[in-house]
């Protein structure tokens, strides 16, 4: 039976080398059990390193990666996944997301879904999902394959950019939403509003914008090549903000967009 998603993981976008392998070892030691990667990323056989070397119990680990636009045609998805399973050194993952849409749609989005659910029912991946994806395309899936079958939505979220169309239309079919970039690179950090709340709870702001997503109900997973970071960040889960401090902070939406790949991104709901 699969496990559902934790929530908060360790994120491993831009983190290459020896970077990635210490940053999956001291997370991992700090208390995480969920590690995301990607196909795109290039680190997948680093952050199996990293796992295989941890000594924590494969079924205490949740691990997640991402499937590449190249690789979205049925012929493609499996073999790619299975060499994203060789370097990662697993059996299976516990989550498989389509990273993108397919550019301008040429793959369809049916077909990708249908080859991820393969991939499931292969017993490659304990659970499947999209990354991405506006609302009309997440119908799309749900079309393909059910509601049911699709254990999340992963979309940049941070207080800036809080994409909450995006957000209502994956909540009203029952699906899950991660939150990536929660940090937005790091500028949480030098909002004031976010270090006046963070002050109140003996806090800091990346803390508090963690807190804020995991109160909604989001998975989040921020990155961080720091030890004293990554401790901090688990931490935030223990923060509890008011109702008004949560208002607040939703009040900062602005729009700030930091994923949007020309030739790949959608066009946004």
């Amino acid at each position: 039976m699969s496990v559902s998603i934790p929530n908060i993981g360790l994120g491993t976008f831009r983190l290459q080398g020896q970077v990635v392998i210490d940053s999956v070892r001291n997370g991992i030691e700090a208390g995480y059990r969920h590690i995301d990667t990607a196909q795109i990323y290039a680190n997948e056989a680093e952050v199996g390193l990293a796992i295989a070397a941890s000594g924590v119990a494969r079924d205490a680990l949740f691990v997640t990666t991402k499937i590449w636009t190249e690789h979205l045609a049925a012929d493609k998805l499996i073999p790619s996944l299975k060499e994203s399973l060789r370097k990662l050194r697993l059996e299976r993952l516990d989550l498989t997301l389509i990273h993108w849409p397919s550019p301008q749609g040429e793959v369809a989005v049916a077909e990708s879904m249908a080859a991820l659910a393969e991939a499931k029912a292969q017993g490659l991946t304990g659970l499947i999902g999209v990354s991405n994806f506006n609302n009309a395309q997440l119908q799309e899936a749900i079309d393909a394959v059910g509601a049911a079958q699709i254990a999340t939505q992963q979309v940049e979220i941070h207080p800036f950019l809080q994409n909450r169309k995006v957000v209502e239309f994956a909540r009203s079919r029952g699906i899950r939403v991660t939150a990536y970039m929660p940090l937005a690179y790091g500028k949480v950090m030098a909002e004031p509003l976010l270090a006046r709340i963070a002050a109140r709870h003996g806090a800091d702001a990346a803390q508090v914008a963690l807190a804020w997503s995991l109160q909604q109900g989001y998975a989040v997973i921020p990155s961080s090549t720091r030890r004293a970071n990554l401790e901090a960040n688990l931490r935030a889960a223990d923060i509890v903000l008011s109702a008004d401090e949560m208002a607040q902070i939703a009040g900062l939406e602005r729009g700030e967009r930091l994923a949007n790949p020309p030739g790949l991104a959608p066009r946004w709901d």
